[in-house]
């Protein structure tokens, strides 16, 4: 069947599921920086700033979400390598009806909890009302976040990360011109960008919909098969519960650190705005393959293959190191380009504060890179406790050594503190493997798979 990774050649697999993964992941970050370029050059530093200032508070609900929506891919994806497609039909249903009900539980409480989040972390009084309209905009549109980030992540379970890829372009540039026209044309102010970002994102989802059912019948249900499982519901929570917190935990982490970052002020909150959506470009390699060993490694958990999946793993951690190194030397030697993308060159304390902390971090991607290759191998599997507690732990060495060093060294010592963590949660996940691995080559000969 097309999609199914449990033959064939490993590499070719894996690049050929990974690339449209990675361009998704690059489109995504486009239609974050779009949207910070746009309010940065047609508004001011101020704006900004306010959606600096919003970005980590959004982004932990919008990423628990997807955390959800991962955990059930890796769910369906086993079930779909084991040749269970009744079974995975009842899956997709049981995990839409419950995501669906927790989605709007979670817009309306996040809509109410903005401004005291935002007073929480610290936001300057001069960019607070701007903050606080951006965020109880998105969270309106929080459905259409998680209808979209489910059909994608389905599509992808069954060996399809093209699909989601064109939906996502089509989103982007969407997002990009309303963007414009909202800002620019209507002067809508930072309220225009999150309208465009709601807007483009519902058109996705309805477009990622309407080609699940009319393309794929394995993933489309009839009015008689939306049910509640009870029994893949307690395993789709088991799942995606873990996920959901691991993805909660990555940016309740960057929302503490942005609380580091604001008493700054506005020149080191728009700095560090900037400089965290060049971080999301470059991590999007590692992101993207660590999503195409999840499926590969679940498809061919389902199948009983072990051996294929330590081949997918090794593969892509050679490749990891490659990008790495490349994309880490032309982030360094071009700092100073990259800031003057998002503001004026006179503000030039900005720029500064934005090229030391490029510098600094550009050494330290590949950690990051590296430890997300070892993320979709044990997501894969199944084994989420080892990917929740590794991203916890190098969540709090990073929160614990920004308050510490930050004070003293300014924002440029947040880099350092996020390399920090990053080495000891890789120490952590070598450890992991080692102990998960042990006894792979008895098992394969013995015909059974780690659990």
């Amino acid at each position: 069947m097309k999609g199914d990774m449990t033959q064939g050649s490993t590499s070719k697999i894996l690049i050929t599921f990974a690339i449209p993964l990675l361009l998704g992941n690059l489109f995504q970050q486009l239609y974050n920086t779009t949207d910070a370029i746009i309010v940065g050059r047609f508004i001011g530093k101020n704006a900004l700033a306010a959606v600096g200032v919003a970005n980590p508070i959004m982004s932990v609900a919008i990423f628990f979400i997807f955390g959800i929506c991962i955990g059930t891919s890796v769910l369906m994806s086993q079930i779909f390598g084991a040749g269970e497609y009744e079974e995975l039909k009842k899956e997709v249903s049981t995990a839409l009806i419950a995501g669906i009900i927790f989605t709007i539980a979670l817009s309306i409480v996040c809509i109410l909890l903005s401004r005291w989040i935002l007073v929480l972390t610290g936001t300057p009084e001069e960019i607070l009302d701007d903050a606080e309209i951006f965020l109880k905009i998105i969270f309106s549109g929080l459905i259409f976040s998680f209808l979209y980030n489910f059909y994608s992540s389905s599509l992808r379970s069954i060996g399809d990360s093209r699909t989601p890829l064109f939906f996502l372009i089509i989103s982007c540039v969407l997002n990009a011109i309303l963007c414009v026209v909202l800002i620019k044309v209507f002067n809508f102010g930072v309220a225009g960008s999150a309208i465009a970002t709601v807007t483009a994102q519902g058109v996705s989802s309805l477009l990622c919909i309407a080609y699940v059912y009319t393309k794929i019948p394995l993933l489309s249900l009839k009015r008689n098969e939306f049910i509640m499982d009870k029994s893949l519901l307690k395993k789709t929570i088991q799942y995606s519960w873990v996920t959901a917190l691991q993805q909660t935990c990555i940016y309740a982490g960057k929302l503490l650190v942005q609380g580091v970052v604001n008493p700054f002020g506005t020149n080191s909150i728009a700095a560090y705005n900037s400089v965290t959506r060049i971080d999301g470009f470059v991590i999007a390699g590692g992101d993207s393959f660590s999503s195409s060993v999840a499926t590969y490694s679940a498809q061919n958990k389902g199948a009983g293959k072990m051996d294929r999946i330590i081949e997918s793993f090794t593969k892509s951690l050679a490749i990891m190191a490659v990008y790495s190194s490349i994309i880490g030397l032309i982030i360094f030697f071009g700092a100073q380009s990259i800031m003057e993308l998002f503001v004026s060159g006179d503000e030039k304390e900005v720029i500064q504060i934005g090229i030391g902390y490029l510098k600094g971090i550009s050494v330290f991607y590949i950690l990051s890179n590296v430890n997300n290759v070892f993320q979709g191998l044990f997501r894969g599997l199944g084994k989420l406790s080892i990917t929740f507690y590794g991203t916890f732990i190098q969540i709090i060495i990073r929160v614990i050594l920004s308050y510490i060093l930050a004070p003293h060294f300014g924002i440029i010592s947040v880099c350092y503190a996020i390399a920090a963590g990053w080495f000891v949660m890789l120490i952590y996940e070598i450890l992991s493997y080692r102990k998960a691995f042990k006894g792979s080559a008895i098992e394969e000969s013995t015909g059974e798979t780690i659990r």
